[in-house]
């Protein structure tokens, strides 16, 4: 079975190849205001709602409500409204013990859910440096971004962050590719770059889609200064062996949730997959302080 960020990705080239124009795929344009070189993206929210992405505009949809039930106790730890304070609690960080198990799926649509909240801004950061897709699934051409920062501490976050067309939500693309990417993940300057973050937006959920636990030790230390984690896994695919050590690499994050991604669903005709990606979640917290 091939990835959902895979079959997400075709579905929208299917749509381009129809016709459905991508305004993503456009020049992006540049706005100067007072302190800063502020940039705007077009998101074409019909092709992703036809791709099984959550959008703001489209109708009712099961996809959507399973994300509202999984957005609400984060946006809660996140504004320090749960049972106690948590560090960082505004960075979320979500990821898998391996590739293709559709955390990158997941945390656009955790983005997108979001991002309709009244009280609340969004920032969705790549930080799968080594395989970024966001861009590539949400329609957008790649470019400056995470890695830069890590780089250069004199540039400032705001002129790298890409506004949408979804009034609440912002990008922060992974950046001008780099041969060291990944370990760049756990400098002191990328640890910099989080608390900075963390402390400069503190009305703003920001969303981390990172490369997977067992694939890159520096996720690991990503992990270390996320406030909380949403570890996804795919059902009847990952192994509980794998799950479990990519459980015991995230000890020190206050809070750790699961996702069950692809779990089958009994319908009148039999077991089905829903709409193949997020149809039958599960969803479960451990919230124990570190």
């Amino acid at each position: 079975m091939s990835s959902l960020i895979e079959q997400a990705a075709l579905r929208l080239e299917q749509l381009r190849q129809a016709g459905a124009g991508v305004p993503g795929e456009a020049p992006i344009t540049h706005a100067m205001g007072a302190n800063s070189l502020s940039r705007r993206v077009d998101i074409d929210l019909e092709a992703l709602a036809k791709a099984g992405i959550v959008s703001p505009n489209a109708p009712r949809s099961a996809i959507a409500d399973q994300f509202r039930v999984v957005k609400r106790p984060l946006i809660g730890n996140a504004m320090g409204k749960g049972a106690s304070p948590i560090i960082n609690g505004n960075l979320i960080m979500v990821t898998s013990a391996l590739p293709g198990e559709g955390k990158t799926f997941t945390a656009i649509n955790l983005a997108m859910s979001m991002a309709t909240e009244l009280d609340y801004t969004v920032m969705l950061v790549d930080a799968d440096v080594a395989r970024p897709s966001v861009m590539s699934v949400l329609g957008l051409p790649a470019g400056a971004g995470l890695l830069d920062l890590v780089l250069d501490d004199s540039m400032d976050l705001s002129s790298m962050l890409l506004k949408t067309n979804v009034d609440k939500l912002t990008l922060l693309p992974s950046g001008t590719p780099h041969p060291r990417a990944t370990e760049l993940l756990a400098s002191d300057a990328m640890i910099h770059l989080l608390n900075d973050m963390a402390r400069r937006y503190t009305d703003r959920i920001i969303i981390f889609d990172s490369p997977p636990l067992l694939l890159a030790t520096e996720a690991r230390v990503l992990a270390s200064h996320m406030g909380q984690i949403v570890m996804v896994v795919q059902a009847e695919r990952t192994l509980q062996s794998d799950v479990v050590l990519a459980l015991s690499t995230i000890d020190a994050c206050p809070v750790k949730l699961m996702l069950l991604n692809q779990a089958r669903t009994v319908s009148k005709g039999g077991y089905e997959y829903g709409y193949g990606h997020v149809y039958g979640y599960e969803f479960g917290c451990d919230a124990q302080q570190a």
